[in-house]
């Protein structure tokens, strides 16, 4: 049997894509976009991150992945053989619309410098390789760096309208008032609040209140903060609860009081941060958390059509209402799967409800039809913006700046507050080059 002439066989091959409805897609190395935080030197974050969009040869993005096995690689290392440094390099994440998260963490600072290659294939994408003239700093380098110089390396948003909004009903903020009042309202027994001063950037805490085990999570943002910029002078209390505090009207008498919260309400006055789990996502990723907002672009579960058709919860017993949507999931299995990973307030309900296994983000993903079809695509470009790493930084920076232009008298550290160390890297050293400027220049 004779075989058909190579020329036939790739019209054939080009006629069965098409009518199939799926014509071949070929990535231009030169032509495709590599972008993102990554590629500056200046920006220090746990895990360094930047942008890939596959473009094709007519010079057009790609929307989806191309097909089979994508040849898209990242090499990191040091710009000087002599300088030998650990960097983590996973595979690129594949985000199914035609672009690709990078990422890679170190492990060391590199004094010479790094030089990125992007790579398809073996051909050079965009304008690879690039060269990240050192000193690049790892994530545990103390090295504090100006404001206004560390903020637009960052490409901080000028304005926040949480922010704002947050902040406008507390035009003074009188600190007396607060240390008064603060133990009293907030401080007892069930209390989860935790007092805070920075003072010349180092942090001292003292707990208030019976659950204030989560301190951990507020305390690794603040020092991760002060390792790279210098913060403003400020006194503060956190609510480490599930729930805000602050209710009182704002022109009612006595007035509200800022109290920072990882959650707010519309009828509640909490100045609102990023909730502690995504923070501590962002400081630990790629160091096996499954709610990495970086590793979870890469899986987002299965296909629209496979989802399931079922409301989805887990969550610790914070607060009784979740007591109650898991009774409602027992008695309405087919519309409803709710669960409680770990029992603490309400211990003596565990037997009665069961314990629930924990899930990562990326099972999450399995949610309803139609309408949360199109809730999850416009909350999925809208994190992709939002919750990105050096977004979150930024946003705690300007919490914390809008807070303490608005305090009436000096910080101060009180009785009972303890100095709160940074973490120790002996593995790690990490020699400053910057140079520190003076609080007058601030």
């Amino acid at each position: 049997m004779r075989s058909l002439p190579r020329a036939l066989l790739l019209q054939l091959r080009l006629a069965l894509l098409v009518a199939a409805g799926a014509p071949e897609v070929l990535v231009s190395a030169p032509r495709s976009l590599v972008w993102g935080p990554g590629l500056q030197a200046a920006v220090v974050l746990p895990v360094r991150y930047f942008y890939l969009q596959a473009v094709n040869s007519e010079g057009q993005n790609l929307t989806r992945s191309p097909p089979g096995q994508t040849p898209f690689k990242v090499v990191v290392k040091s710009l000087s053989p002599k300088e030998l440094v650990r960097i983590h390099v996973p595979k690129p994440l594949d985000r199914n619309d035609g672009t690709f998260l990078m990422r890679y963490r170190m492990y060391e600072t590199v004094n010479e410098g790094l030089k990125i290659e992007v790579l398809y294939g073996d051909e050079h994408v965009a304008q690879s390789p690039y060269i990240l003239k050192g000193p690049v700093y790892h994530e545990y380098c103390e090295c504090p760096e100006d404001p206004q110089a560390w903020q637009k390396t960052l490409s901080c948003p000028t304005k926040e309208p949480q922010i704002a909004k947050d902040f406008a009903s507390f035009p003074s903020i009188n600190l007396q008032q607060m240390l008064n009042e603060v133990p009293k309202r907030f401080g007892d027994e069930r209390g989860a609040i935790v007092h805070y001063t920075i003072l010349d950037n180092h942090i001292y805490r003292r707990s208030l209140g019976k659950y204030t085990d989560f301190k951990m999570f507020s305390d690794e943002i603040l020092l991760s903060l002060t390792r790279k910029v210098l913060l403003p002078d400020l006194e503060f209390y956190v609510n480490l609860g599930d729930w805000p505090l602050e209710h009182r009207k704002v022109n009612g008498t006595p007035s509200p009081i800022p109290i920072i919260s990882w959650c707010g309400s519309l009828d509640s006055r909490d100045v609102v941060l990023p909730t502690y789990d995504i923070t501590h996502s962002t400081l630990e990723a790629m160091r096996g958390v499954t709610n990495d907002l970086l590793s979870i672009q890469g899986n987002t579960g299965p296909s629209w059509i496979n989802k399931t058709e079922r409301a989805f919860f887990r969550g610790r017993d914070s607060r009784e209402e979740r007591l109650q949507l898991v009774q409602l999931s027992k008695e309405n299995p087919q519309l409803l799967d709710a669960g409680i990973t770990g029992y603490f307030f309400f211990q003596e309900k565990e037997k009665e409800l069961g314990k629930a296994k924990l899930m990562g983000f990326f099972d999450f993903f399995k949610e309803n039809d139609e309408e949360a079809k199109k809730i999850a695509k416009e909350g999925q470009l809208m994190a992709r913006d939002l919750l990105q790493p050096h977004r979150l930084y930024c946003y705690y920076y300007q919490v914390l700046q809008k807070y303490a232009e608005r305090q009436s008298s000096k910080p101060e550290v009180r009785d009972g507050m303890e100095l709160v160390p940074q973490p120790e890297d002996n593995t790690a050293i990490c020699q400053c080059h910057r140079k520190k400027p003076s609080r007058e220049e601030l």
